[in-house]
């Protein structure tokens, strides 16, 4: 709703505030839609690394709609480093049960 502005003003910082909590309980669509919010730096500082890692997660859950093509067209635009990077954050935030991703 507040990265919409659906019946509240738009207010992208407080969008990714629900989005990290529904992420954190495991909601894919949740965690996709923070992958998109870092791929385009709205409401947070664009980060591809974090981008790839929250599409990567969304994607492993096999629930969200086009996670893995947004994953991969983040990665046309890194490093490999910056992709071993995101896949070691996405392992890491899965273990921890998405706590402080």
């Amino acid at each position: 709703m507040y990265a919409r502005g659906q019946g509240v003003p738009q207010d992208y910082n407080t969008a990714v505030k629900w989005y990290r909590l529904a992420a954190g309980q495991g909601n894919a669509s949740a965690q996709s839609n923070l992958g998109t919010m870092y791929g385009l730096g709205t409401g947070v500082i664009q980060d591809n690394i974090y981008a790839h890692m929250w599409f990567n997660i969304a994607a492993s859950s096999g629930n969200a709609k086009n996670a893995s093509k947004n994953r991969d067209i983040i990665a046309k635009q890194m490093t490999p480093a910056d992709i071993s990077a995101a896949q070691t954050l996405a392992r890491e935030c899965v273990a921890k049960n998405y706590k402080g991703c």
